[in-house]
């Protein structure tokens, strides 16, 4: 899930913000975006509504992390 990383970044999106319109906590924010933890489908489609982007752009795979 480094896309969501990307994500945030390119639209300026604050971990604290996407945590309190999801009703999940920060830590499970800081978990999806830092590869501890993968949020669930449902939770996808909702992170893709939130961001405005295809979910299949969180999807899609970091070729530099697959490096490591």
């Amino acid at each position: 899930m480094n896309r969501l990383k990307v994500v945030f970044a390119e639209k300026n999106i604050q971990s604290k913000w996407v945590s309190e319109q999801l009703g999940v906590s920060r830590a499970t924010v800081s978990k999806w975006v830092n590869n501890s933890s993968q949020p669930s489908l449902e939770m996808i489609g909702k992170l893709a509504k939130l961001l405005d982007v295809d979910y299949t752009e969180l999807l899609k795979l970091d070729r530099k992390s697959d490096n490591n």
